[in-house]
C-alpha cells in the first residue's frame, strides 16, 4: 500500500500485526525525521539540526557572532568550552569558528596590504596574532573533546541496543506463561518503562529493533485477551492519547516556522513510539494513517525546502567555479614588475574573500571545489614567490651597485679639481638613475646619503664659480675703471665720431673678459649705459639693434663654441623664414583670379612683406658674424 510505504518513511514504523516470531530485518530508518546522530550538512540541515537539538537540550540563546570582534569571539569560545555537554555547544562553536575565520582573514589582508604599501615584499610577510594562537588552542581542545564524545556515544548506543534487545527477549518470555495476569501485566509495564528510559541505538539497527519491539508488544496484548479488562483499559488510554497527538500533528501544518514544526513533530513521534502502546484494532490502521498523513505534510514542506537549499548550494558551487577560473587565469599569467604583482595579489585576495562569502556547496562537490580552489591559489603563490625570489636577488645586486656609487660620491665631495669631478659626479648621478629598485628600508637612507654628497660638491662648485678666478676678479677691477671712463663721456658735434668712440668702449669691455658670476650685474649696467648714450646722440632703433648685436658678437668672439652656436641659430632662422615665405607665395597662386583688396589675399601679402623685413635683419646678422670670424 502506498500509504503504508509513506508511514514507513515518516516514522520508521508500522503498527505490527504479525502474530509470531521476530520480524525480518528491514532497511534502516529513513532520515525524514532526523536523529541526533545524523551528520548534518550546512544550511541544508539547519532545520533538522534545530529540531534534534531541541529534543535533549534547551533552546540556546541567539547570539549574532558576526557582530563580535576577534577578542570577544575568543572569549565566547572559551566560555562555551566550560560547558561539559559538547553536543549542546557544537552548533555555536561552528558559528564562532566561521565568524572568527572571516574576521581574521580580513585582518590578515589589511596587515598584508599595509606591509606591501610600506615597501615590503610579499614573500617576507609574516603575521602573528595572540588571538589566533589562543583560538587554535581552543579549537584543538574542542576537537579532542568532540572525538571523545563521539567515541563514548558510539559505546553508549551499543549498550542501549543490547539492553533493548534484552527487553524484547523478556517480553517474549512473558507470552504464553501460565501465571497471574496482574503479575505478568506489571512485569510488562516495568519492561516498557525500562524501554522508555533507554537512550538511542545505532541508526542502522534502530528500525529493526523498533519493529521487533512493537511486534512483541502486540503479541503480548493479544496474549492478554485472557484478562480483557487490563488490555481494554490500556487500549482506551493509548487511543485517547494518540488522538490528541494526531490533533497536534495536524495543527503543525499551519506552522510557518519549519524548524519549530519539526521539533514538535519529533516530540510527538517520540511519545507515540516510546510512551504509548497499541490501540483497539478497529482504530489502529486509520489512526496511524491519519498521523502519518499529518507527518507527510511536514515532510513535503521539508522536501521543498531541501530542493531550494540544494539549488542555492549548486548556485554557490557554480559561482565558486567561476571565481576559481579567474584565479587560475591569474595564476597562469606572467607578470614582469613589482607593481603588476601587487595588483594581482590584491585581485587574488578579493577573489578569495568572494569565494569564502559565497557559503556552502553540495556535499558531493565540496572536496572538488575546495581542492580546485587551493590548487589555483597555491599555483599563484608559487609563481609569486618565484618572482620575488629573483626580485630580491636583483635588489641585492642593485643595492651593492648603489652603495659603490655612494662611496665614490663621498670620496670626491671635497675635491678641488672642479672640472674633472663635475664630470664624474654627473656621470654617477646618471648611473644611479639607471639602476633598478632596492629594498625600501635601504632606499631612503642610501638616497639621502648619496644626494647629500653630490649636493655638498655642487654647493662648493657654485660657491667657487660665484667667487670667480683671480683672472675674473682682475677683469672686474678693469671693468670698474672702464665704466668710470664711460661715465665721463660727453656728446660731441660729430655723431659718427661719438658712435665710434662708444664702439671702442664696447670692444674694450669685451676684450677684458668675464667677471665672477656674482658680479655680472656690471655687464648689464654697462650695456644699459651704452644704449642710453647711443640714443642721446640720435642713433635709430634699427641701428641700435645692429650695434647691440655686434657688441654681443664681440663678447662671444673668443668662445668658439658660443660663436658656432650663434652661427647655427642664425642660419636656422633664415631657413625657417624662407620656408614660410615660399609657403605663403605658393598659397597666393590659388588666389590668382581674386582681387588684391580681398581680405585673405591682403593678409597673406602683409605676412610676406613682414617676413622679407625679418629676412633682411637675419641676413645682416649673418654678415656681421662672418666679419667677426674673418
Amino acid at each position: 500500500m502506498e500509504m503504508q510505504d509513506e508511514l514507513q518513511e515518516a516514522d520508521g514504523n508500522k503498527e505490527a500485526n504479525n502474530k509470531g516470531g521476530d520480524l525480518k530485518k528491514k532497511p534502516a530508518l529513513s532520515n525524514e525525521i532526523p536523529s541526533k546522530e545524523t551528520n548534518l550538512e550546512d544550511k541544508k540541515k539547519e532545520v533538522e539540526a534545530d529540531a534534534e537539538a531541541s529534543v535533549d537540550h534547551p533552546q540556546e540563546t541567539a547570539i549574532n557572532y558576526e557582530d563580535l570582534d576577534i577578542d570577544s569571539l575568543v572569549k565566547s569560545f572559551e566560555n562555551l568550552l566550560k560547558n561539559e555537554d559538547v553536543y549542546a555547544i557544537r552548533s555555536q562553536v561552528n558559528r564562532i569558528k566561521k565568524a572568527f575565520n572571516t574576521k581574521f582573514n580580513s585582518l590578515l589582508t589589511t596587515n598584508k596590504e599595509t606591509f606591501l604599501a610600506e615597501g615590503g615584499n610579499s614573500i617576507d610577510f609574516n603575521f602573528s596574532s595572540p588571538h589566533k594562537k589562543k583560538f587554535n588552542t581552543l579549537s584543538r581542545s574542542f576537537r579532542e573533546r568532540n572525538e571523545r564524545f563521539e567515541k563514548n556515544r558510539t559505546l553508549e548506543y551499543k549498550k542501549n541496543l543490547e539492553a533493548r534487545l534484552q527487553i524484547i527477549e523478556e517480553i517474549k518470555a512473558l507470552i504464553d506463561v501460565n501465571q497471574n495476569s496482574n503479575t505478568t501485566y506489571n512485569a510488562f509495564k516495568n519492561l516498557q518503562e525500562q524501554w522508555r528510559n533507554l537512550g538511542k541505538v545505532p541508526a542502522k539497527d534502530a528500525n529493526n529493533v523498533w519493529n521487533n519491539y512493537r511486534h512483541h508488544v502486540e503479541r503480548f496484548y493479544d496474549f492478554l485477551h485472557l484478562d480483557r479488562d487490563l488490555r481494554d483499559r490500556d487500549y482506551k488510554y493509548n487511543l485517547e492519547k494518540k488522538q490528541k497527538l494526531l490533533k497536534n500533528a495536524e495543527a503543525l501544518a499551519t506552522e510557518e516556522n519549519l524548524g519549530r514544526a519539526f521539533r514538535e513533530l519529533q516530540a510527538l513521534h517520540k511519545i507515540w513510539k516510546d510512551e504509548l502502546g497499541p490501540v483497539p484494532k478497529e482504530y489502529r490502521e486509520k489512526l496511524w494513517e491519519q498521523f502519518a498523513a499529518a507527518t507527510k505534510v511536514i515532510n513535503d514542506k521539508r522536501k521543498v525546502f531541501n530542493v531550494q537549499i540544494e539549488e542555492e548550494l549548486l548556485a554557490n558551487y557554480k559561482s565558486k567555479e567561476i571565481l576559481i577560473s579567474e584565479i587560475n587565469e591569474i595564476a597562469n599569467s606572467e607578470f614582469k614588475t613589482h607593481s603588476d604583482w601587487q595588483k594581482q595579489i590584491k585581485a587574488i585576495e578579493q577573489l578569495r574573500e568572494r569565494f569564502f562569502k559565497l557559503g556552502s556547496v553540495p556535499k558531493k562537490l565540496r572536496n572538488k571545489s575546495w581542492t580546485d580552489f587551493k590548487s589555483g591559489v597555491r599555483m599563484f603563490n608559487k609563481n609569486k614567490n618565484k618572482f620575488y625570489k629573483f626580485l630580491k636577488k636583483d635588489q641585492s645586486e642593485n643595492l651593492k651597485k648603489k652603495k659603490e656609487l655612494v662611496e665614490i660620491a663621498l670620496q670626491n665631495k671635497d675635491s678641488e679639481d672642479f672640472e674633472t669631478t663635475t664630470v664624474l659626479i654627473k656621470n654617477i648621478q646618471s648611473q644611479w638613475k639607471s639602476i633598478g629598485h632596492i629594498p625600501r628600508k635601504e632606499s631612503n637612507k642610501l638616497w639621502k646619503e648619496f644626494r647629500a654628497a653630490c649636493n655638498h660638491f655642487f654647493d662648493r662648485y657654485h660657491q667657487q664659480k660665484n667667487a670667480g678666478t683671480p683672472e675674473e676678479n682682475e677683469a672686474f677691477v678693469q671693468k670698474e675703471k672702464l665704466f668710470e671712463t664711460l661715465r665721463l663721456f660727453t656728446k660731441g658735434d660729430d655723431k659718427e665720431t661719438d658712435i665710434n668712440t662708444l664702439k671702442t668702449y664696447s670692444k674694450q669691455w669685451a676684450d677684458v673678459g668675464n667677471v665672477p658670476k656674482n658680479k655680472r650685474q656690471i655687464d648689464r649696467d654697462f650695456s644699459k649705459s651704452i644704449n642710453s648714450l647711443l640714443m642721446d646722440i640720435g642713433v635709430s632703433e634699427s641701428e641700435m639693434k645692429h650695434l647691440k648685436y655686434r657688441n654681443k658678437l664681440q663678447e662671444i668672439s673668443k668662445n668658439s663654441r658660443a660663436l658656432n652656436n650663434e652661427i647655427g641659430f642664425v642660419k636656422k632662422k633664415i631657413e625657417e623664414i624662407k620656408s614660410e615665405m615660399n609657403q605663403l607665395e605658393n598659397n597666393l597662386q590659388f588666389f590668382s583670379n581674386v582681387k588684391d583688396d580681398n581680405p585673405v589675399v591682403a593678409d597673406v601679402k602683409n605676412k610676406i612683406e613682414s617676413y622679407k623685413s625679418q629676412l633682411m635683419d637675419w641676413n645682416q646678422k649673418l654678415i656681421s658674424i662672418k666679419k667677426v670670424v674673418q
